[in-house]
């Protein structure tokens, strides 16, 4: 067996890879060519914490494995990662354990990179300005992945913690910088980071909407990445409500969702018009049709992301001899 740490992660796996793989994912996801059960939740509550499970399984890609990611509250205060993930890969014949990755790394890199496939596929091609809300450890991810589909002359970021907001962009200009030639900038405000932006991503854990309808400008594209439970929400209603698009990684989202729970349920979002992104890649729904559409993406994450990803993460490390062997 192989074990790929969180280091190992990231040099085996640029993001364009990412949006490569995260594409195939949600392509056969769409198609029917991934087996994903439900996943499985246990709940800790003495430790304020849940572990779930998520198995998936992708022929085409020879793909197979599972994640399993813990979220425990009181990790903070014991100076250890809230969110521990690892992933297991499994042979596609033999149904054996092949490799061990971190799934922290991993996690972050395929939600920065199905963002990456929506906004590839639903932002303008002339976009040349980006937003981007929260600074936590999804945000470098989503930023590298706007900047990897985009040619974007300038991103601004918020966050509600001035202090962080300024370090969060001194640390990617420094690590982005020969890469990416994007302007780097802090806002004051979340409006004042969306207004007039082309692309705007937010990835925080809000529970009342960051995003207001009135500073999203006609024809931008709006992400919504952080918010994954029903009484989560990054978007105002009224913005979901009036996108001439509303695209989803996966169909659960409509259930899990805030940022379409809350809509629907005050009749501003017919469900019927909802589309997979994975239909949009493979050419099954249409994508943006106007220059001044307005179109949103909601994600809530799905094994077959990481399961893909993984699988390309382990092919490359054998092909490049890194890692650890172990017996077991």
């Amino acid at each position: 067996m192989l074990i790929l740490t969180a280091d190992d992660v990231r040099s085996l796996l640029t993001m364009l890879e990412a949006v490569d793989a995260a594409r195939d994912a949600v392509r056969l996801l769409s198609t029917g060519g991934a087996d994903v059960p439900l996943r499985l939740n246990l709940d800790v509550p003495e430790q304020e914490g849940h572990t779930l499970v998520m198995p998936a399984r992708v022929p085409e890609l020879g793909a197979f494995g599972l994640k399993v990611i813990s979220l425990f509250t009181r990790n903070a205060a014991r100076g250890i990662d809230a969110a521990p993930a690892h992933v297991l890969v499994l042979d596609a014949e033999t149904g054996q354990v092949v490799a061990l990755v971190d799934g922290v790394v991993l996690t972050q890199r395929r939600t920065g990179a199905v963002q990456g496939v929506a906004t590839d596929a639903l932002a303008r091609s002339d976009a040349r300005t980006g937003a981007l809300l929260g600074t936590g450890s999804l945000a470098p991810a989503q930023l590298e992945a706007m900047l990897t589909v985009r040619d974007l002359d300038e991103v601004r970021v918020y966050s509600r913690d001035p202090a962080r907001t300024a370090a969060f962009v001194d640390r990617a200009r420094e690590s982005l910088e020969g890469r990416h030639g994007a302007r780097l900038v802090a806002a004051s405000s979340a409006t004042a980071a969306v207004e007039g932006a082309d692309v705007v991503t937010a990835a925080t854990p809000a529970t009342t909407p960051v995003v207001s309808d009135s500073a999203v400008a006609p024809g931008a594209h709006v992400n919504a990445i952080g918010a994954f439970t029903p009484a989560m929400r990054e978007l105002d209603p009224r913005l979901v409500g009036r996108a001439g698009l509303v695209v989803v990684d996966t169909p659960a989202a409509t259930v899990e969702a805030g940022d379409l729970v809350d809509p629907i349920a005050r009749g501003l979002l017919d469900p019927a018009r909802i589309v997979e992104l994975g239909a949009v890649v493979a050419g099954r729904a249409a994508g943006r049709t106007s220059d001044d559409q307005v179109t949103v993406f909601k994600c809530v994450g799905s094994a077959v992301l990481d399961v893909v990803t993984a699988q390309r993460v382990y092919a490359a490390a054998l092909d490049r001899g890194i890692g650890q062997k172990v017996a077991l």
